[in-house]
């Protein structure tokens, strides 16, 4: 059972430019790596003594990768480094496993490729930036592709927006997940776009792509969204129940971000509706960077996972 953390190393991922109202400046992106190593190392015991098991570095821009130095920022990391620190984490316990997202609602990390989306060199970047990552996490089982969120609402702030859509999203999909279990890896992605597009979910996605739904929310009641829940449209609770009804494993995952209630019930709500053998584990998302204002985030995170964990 895994009991997973999702920790960023690299913040180029929500926003081209700071948002209108200055209420979350650190989603803009920036020309500088945004990572606080003292509080990465000061978490990793944190999550040993909780009982997680496996570590998910959105990485981002993070990495001055050898096949595409030109999408690093100042003080993204050598190659070296990561693997040195990717010892660290194993050293507790912990597997790492990357994300790279590539989701056109965030890769601002990916720098020129971010404006060149479904493009041929959009897609050899794409290719090398994956085979040099499961190169450097040392053929990690898992990797995960993001995916989510890529509509023109989730990017109104933006100056630049692309939306893939119908059968150019699911052959982008296919590409990355090729592209991913070439290298020997299993891919791993969010799963919302089933609350919005189910049938063509269900036709499409392939069961070998694992499945991350995601819901942050207190309530977890099936019979209707309340009139001013942002996902009032997508049901997300549901589609847990509606993954596994056709037979996708998944690794639930809940967040502090909004309650501090909710990764507790998403445990709760996923034990009773998924069977076992396709229930993996789950994944706390905090979505907070790893700066030092947010360490009372992050260890409330991981004490909520410890908790869960408690119960199971």
């Amino acid at each position: 059972m895994v009991w997973g953390y999702l920790l960023h190393l690299g913040l180029n991922m929500w926003s081209d430019r700071a948002w209108p109202d200055r209420s979350h400046p650190y989603l803009a992106a920036q020309p500088f790596l945004r990572f606080d190593e003292a509080l990465f190392r000061d978490l990793l015991p944190r999550m040993r003594d909780a009982g997680l098991n496996m570590l998910v570095i959105d990485i981002g821009e993070g990495v001055r990768y050898v096949s595409r130095p030109e999408t690093a920022v100042e003080g993204s990391w050598p190659p070296e480094k990561l693997r040195e620190e990717l010892d660290r984490v194993r050293s507790f316990g912990l597997e790492p496993i990357p994300k790279l997202n590539f989701s056109a609602c965030h890769d601002a990390w990916m720098g020129p490729y971010a404006r060149m989306v479904s493009s041929p060199a959009y897609y050899a970047a794409a290719r090398d930036l994956i085979a040099e990552t499961i190169e450097l996490f040392g053929g990690p089982r898992w990797f995960h592709l993001g995916m989510d969120e890529e509509t023109a609402a989730h990017q109104a702030s933006y100056e630049y927006v692309v939306v893939r859509q119908h059968d150019l999203w699911w052959h982008d999909l296919r590409f990355l997940a090729e592209c991913v279990e070439a290298g020997g890896s299993r891919p791993w992605v969010w799963s919302d776009v089933v609350w919005h597009h189910p049938e063509a979910f269900f036709e499409r996605m392939p069961t070998s792509v694992l499945q991350s739904n995601w819901w942050y929310g207190d309530s977890f009641d099936l019979g209707g969204a309340a009139p001013d829940d942002p996902y009032r449209d997508a049901q997300a609770p549901r589609a847990y129940i509606d993954l596994e009804e056709h037979g996708y494993d998944q690794v639930p995952t809940g967040s502090n971000w909004s309650v501090d209630t909710n990764f507790g019930k998403t445990v709760a709500f996923c034990r009773e509706r998924i069977a076992p053998e396709r229930l993996l584990g789950f994944l706390m998302a905090p979505w907070r960077p790893t700066m030092p204002e947010f360490r009372p985030l992050h260890e409330a995170a991981i004490a909520q996972v410890a908790e869960a964990r408690a119960q199971w």
